[in-house]
């Protein structure tokens, strides 16, 4: 049963990846697809930018902390988690800010991998195999 509602939570974020031009505002989706090294940065609309990437962020995060508690039915894990993610957030947007109001072309590749932080459910990928292993020495 844990295997299928973590197969579930995964379907879950595949669907916030997959519809994510239907569900979100993000002119940088396309920016991205595109040698976006050699062109200027879209307009946007930084309010709702801003709205539309920490909706996301916060979908994710949700999705993932149930992955975390189905993995190892662990209060403290998730509490310890969503501490992370909240500071992970709060560090990220002040760079994520500041790459959308001063766009430069030499930032983009760092503002594309600041982005990815937010919008991109990474912080499991790292989370669970550390917290395997931490319950494995413990």
């Amino acid at each position: 049963m844990r295997y299928i509602l973590i197969g579930v939570l995964v379907i879950l974020l595949m669907l916030i990846r997959g519809f994510e031009n239907v569900l979100f505002y993000d002119p940088y989706l396309t920016f991205f697809e595109n040698d976006y090294l050699y062109i200027d940065s879209p307009r946007r609309e930084l309010a709702k930018l801003v709205l539309n990437t920490t909706l996301r962020f916060f979908l994710n995060t949700i999705i993932s902390l149930g992955i975390i508690y189905v993995a190892f039915r662990d209060r403290n894990i998730v509490k310890f988690s969503a501490i992370i993610y909240s500071v992970a957030f709060v560090l990220l947007l002040i760079p994520f800010l500041y790459f959308v109001i001063n766009p430069r072309q030499e930032d983009y590749y760092l503002f594309f991998n600041v982005r990815r932080f937010l919008i991109q459910p990474i912080l499991v990928i790292l989370l669970l195999p550390a917290f395997y292993y931490y319950k494995l020495n413990r």
